[in-house]
């Protein structure tokens, strides 16, 4: 008789040999027979060869990891049952441990494990096997006591077969619970990504028969991350279960609501009228999201960025639509005003030119490319120059010096930008120290560099390169700046608090940049008393005009000094806009009527930093 096999993959032949010592005493028992595989690949070629019992498969594998490796085994008739046990000891967390059971895993163990409770599982799968080969024995040997023994054992066949008959319907009852198991998300109990290409593959072979297409809604929270970072994973998996069953009470009975990991769902929407029904459904969709989630002791807000794909219209296959669904989210979340945006092919375009900008910057920032140049802001009361914006400039080796609004837009890649904002403070903070050094120890407070941040998000890690950055050149507190517009001060409001704090504490400077530029101006300006407010350049260009371009200067100039903050004026041009400034009692101006943006070596030629005089007198000569 066989006895049951048991394979044993893992690339790590240490691990290997390990896992396989704890093994070997059942083995050379005959237990059971014992199989190793180093790789996905060849645990594949092993599984087409024999029947195991159980496998027991390590995450973290090169060339096909072992959730690739577990899809593609139980993608094959024969082994779609097998038993995989899960070996990790680089993926211990919940959603590695989701993940797994989402690939058909039986179980997933951490190393270094407990010798017994592997060797006591493994045990009870062999016992399993054991009894299915002598299930399959029986069953030949009765098929042939069927055909030699038909009369006289007519009724104990009928017997065995009744008996047979309620092992198999247990057995396909088994076999259901398992395959719901395997197509649906344990969290939120809605159907996987697996089962959800399943019912798009149908939907597009329905829709090719009948001529009548359907609609997919990609959908993904707003401020997930934060929440769960804030508030814990636990009232994270409530809000995606809350939000599921928002989304199942928002669709009709045929409609299919799938969760594809994270925080990302999908809405399969079939029938005449798809594209409106699609609408109307997102639209319930963003209203339902939009209402407050009560999790324990807190009531959370998020919201809903959806962006919908038609067949055939939008793609010719699932994973085709699939993708430019997700591509129109991706705009609907770049884009609040729009939280419910379809697909088209600029979309697509503009994607593309996005990826091929990303590729170029990379490049750029690796040889060098990139550039700072400096805005002085001039002192109305002295006529010094006091500090610097810092700006950011691409010498593009076919499109010439390029601005950062020119390409910084273009480029979403997080890891990218924040290469750029830690060259960025590493250029500043260099600077800094060599003005500080030429300019000797009689200034205070210190000249100060404003900086801009390319990131669309203020993360703690900016710390983590910027104070390093001013303790290894020894500036001085008050030597950099950070522009911050409201963008950047959305979020969680704890987190962002505990940064700004330590900014302040530990010298930096912050602005809101392009006060009136947004909404939450003010609200930006008493919540996180920040130091300087910058006025937006459209309001400096209104000075003078017929639409009260004046008052609204007047107005934010009254407002700062009410919240003790400095106020710098952005793109003064005229003498008429400068005259109008002093007036008011701005503090600051930059512009081109001071100086332009220069390199640091043309700002030190230009403006005498060394000793900081001034080289605008004529402009001040009327407050003088």
């Amino acid at each position: 008789m066989q006895i049951p096999k048991v394979l044993l993959v893992n690339d790590d032949q240490a691990s290997l040999y390990a896992l396989e010592s704890l093994l070997l005493d059942a083995a050379d028992q005959h237990l059971y027979e014992l199989i190793t595989a180093a790789s996905g690949k060849e645990a594949l070629r092993q599984v087409l060869l024999h029947e195991f019992a159980v496998i027991l498969l390590d995450v973290s594998m090169p060339g096909m990891d072992g959730f690739e490796t577990a899809e593609a085994i139980h993608s094959h008739p024969r082994s779609a049952g097998t038993p995989i046990i899960f070996i990790t000891a680089h993926y211990a967390d919940e959603l590695n441990r989701l993940k797994a059971y989402q690939k058909g895993a039986a179980d997933y163990l951490f190393t270094p494990v407990i010798p017994q409770i592997l060797q006591t599982k493994v045990a009870v799968f062999v016992e399993m096997a054991k009894k299915n080969m002598q299930l399959r024995i029986k069953t030949e040997e009765l098929a042939r006591l069927n055909q030699d023994l038909r009369v006289q054992r007519l009724q104990d066949l009928e017997r065995i077969n009744r008996e047979l008959e309620q092992e198999i319907k247990e057995r396909k009852q088994a076999e259901q619970r398992a395959h719901e198991l395997s197509t649906r998300d344990a969290l939120t109990n809605l159907i996987n990504r697996r089962a959800l290409i399943q019912q798009l593959e149908h939907a597009v072979a329905t829709a090719d028969r009948s001529g009548v297409g359907f609609a997919l809604l990609f959908l993904d929270l707003d401020k997930f991350k934060p929440i769960n970072d804030t508030y814990g994973h636990e009232a994270g998996d409530e809000l995606l279960r809350q939000v599921a069953a928002r989304l199942t009470a928002a669709v009709r009975v045929a409609d299919v609501v799938a969760r594809l990991g994270g925080d990302e769902f999908v809405v399969l929407i079939e029938g005449k009228s798809a594209s409106a029904n699609a609408a109307r459904v997102a639209r319930k969709i963003e209203l339902a999201c939009a209402l407050p989630f009560d999790i324990g002791q807190h009531r959370l807000k998020t919201a809903a960025s959806i962006g919908i794909a038609l067949y055939p219209e939008d793609g010719s296959d699932a994973q085709a639509l699939m993708k430019n669904a997700d591509t129109a989210m991706y705009h609907a979340k770049k884009n609040s005003a729009t939280p419910v945006q379809f697909f088209h092919e600029e979309l697509n375009v503009r994607e593309r030119e996005r990826e091929q900008w990303t590729l170029e910057l990379r490049k750029g920032l690796a040889a060098g490319q990139l550039e700072l140049h400096y805005e002085p802001q001039v002192d109305l009361r002295s006529g010094r120059v006091i500090a610097a914006e810092a700006l950011l400039y691409w010498r593009h080796p076919v499109r010439g010096l390029l601005d950062a609004a020119h390409f910084l837009p273009l480029v979403q890649e997080r890891a990218l930008l924040d290469r750029i904002d830690a060259w960025v403070v590493g250029q500043c903070c260099s600077q800094a120290s060599l003005w500080q050094s030429m300019s000797g120890a009689a200034q205070s407070p210190p000249l100060c560099i404003w900086l801009n941040l390319a990131t669309p998000q203020l993360h703690a890690d900016l710390l983590q390169v910027l104070l390093p950055a001013m303790r290894k050149h020894g500036l001085a507190p008050g030597s950099i700046g950070i522009e911050l517009n409201e963008k950047l001060l959305l979020g969680p409001t704890e987190p962002l608090a505990q940064m700004l704090t330590q900014m302040h504490s530990t010298g930096v400077r912050i602005a809101l940049d392009d006060f009136g530029s947004a909404r939450s101006s003010l609200a930006a300006c008493k919540r996180w008393q920040l130091n300087v407010l910058k006025i937006d350049r459209s309001f400096v260009h209104g000075i003078g005009n017929d639409e009260g371009g004046t008052d609204i200067v007047a107005a934010v100039i009254h407002l700062a000094r009410a919240l003790s903050m400095r106020v710098v004026a952005l793109g003064v041009e005229t003498r008429q806009q400068l005259e109008v400034l002093q007036s008011l009692g701005c503090h600051t101006c930059q512009g081109e009527l001071f100086y332009p943006p220069l390199p640091a070596a043309g700002l030190l030629e230009q403006t005498s930093i060394a000793d900081l005089d001034t080289t605008t007198p004529s402009l001040l000569s009327n407050e003088e």
